[in-house]
């Protein structure tokens, strides 16, 4: 392992996923998976009335990087809508591709050493792009 990429924070996130369990019958759920490691996460979210996360569930199967975003991602989720759920996904990956500002996300400073190994970037987009979708999913059903 490479220092600088993986360091103990990016370890003790890895081991310390939050909501490790899918829920039973989510309002929305969708599966990413990255071509390049193999690497896969699974979200399921729920909406309540408002609109916002509620509950969420997750499946992860992926590299020390997409543990440790699955982590940060499951750490600050609820609440959330699903259009800042679209945001937050849109402003990480234009940071990781070197094109916008470090997303207002907590924690994903955490990352900067990742920034220059592009083949990195999709496992640390995966919980992002899988909760977005799922919370689009789930916002088709909520009725407010």
């Amino acid at each position: 392992m490479n220092a600088p990429l993986y360091n103990t924070e990016i370890l003790r996130l890895a081991a310390t996923i939050p909501y490790q369990e899918r829920l039973s019958d989510p309002m929305g759920s969708s599966e990413k998976r990255s071509p390049v490691c193999g690497s896969r996460v699974t979200v399921d979210i729920n909406l309540d009335a408002r609109g916002r996360v509620s509950e969420v569930g997750m499946l992860v199967r992926a590299c020390a990087l997409g543990q440790a975003s699955s982590s940060l991602l499951a750490a600050d989720i609820a609440g959330k809508t699903p259009e800042q759920l679209a945001e937050a996904r849109d402003a990480l990956t234009a940071w990781l591709a070197g094109e916008g500002p470090l997303p207002d996300w907590t924690g994903l400073d955490l990352f900067v050493p990742a920034l220059p190994h592009s083949a990195r970037h999709a496992s640390i987009r995966l919980a992002f792009e899988a909760a977005a979708e799922a919370a689009a999913q789930a916002d088709l059903g909520v009725v407010r």
